[in-house]
């Protein structure tokens, strides 16, 4: 499951590729729109900052941008910084594989298999969507999947 972190991280980045352009965007615009508490969003941007995902300017006219162009940016790369592996076990993990407690035979494990599928699966979304393509992209009316 995506962290409140991780959220808020893609809500922020969001934000900022949709005004790619304009040059810094003060944290209280951001906080204040996407309803993010500002001391947490203030840790989440420096992260992202400290791994070139975003640049900032202090003082009268600063804030934050993106570091580099939306398009370049992959919606899963940014969710491995905030939240790590996407892996849903460890034993799948392509960054941080460690073995399962517990495991008798790795190379045997139905669970180990259909984790990797779904490693896979939330993975080519992820890593093959750009944060100019998300920030372009509107949910489905709650519901709408599910009436027949």
């Amino acid at each position: 499951m995506l962290s409140s972190k991780a959220k808020y991280g893609l809500k922020a980045m969001v934000h900022l590729a949709r005004r790619e352009g304009e040059g810094t965007i003060l944290i209280a615009d951001i906080a204040g729109t996407e309803r993010i508490p500002r001391k947490f969003l203030d840790a989440i941007l420096l992260e992202l900052k400290l791994q070139g995902f975003l640049v900032s300017k202090k003082g009268k006219g600063g804030g934050y941008a993106l570091g580099r162009p939306a398009k370049s940016i992959a919606v899963g790369d940014i969710i491995r910084v905030l939240d790590g592996p996407l892996a849903p076990v460890p034993c799948v993990s392509r960054t941080a594989y460690r073995r399962c407690d517990g495991c008798v035979d790795e190379m045997a494990c139905s669970v180990r298999a259909v984790m990797q599928d779904v490693r896979d699966a939330v993975a080519q979304i992820l890593d093959n969507t750009n944060l100019a393509e998300l920030s372009t992209r509107k949910s489905d009316p709650p519901g709408l999947l599910y009436d027949i």
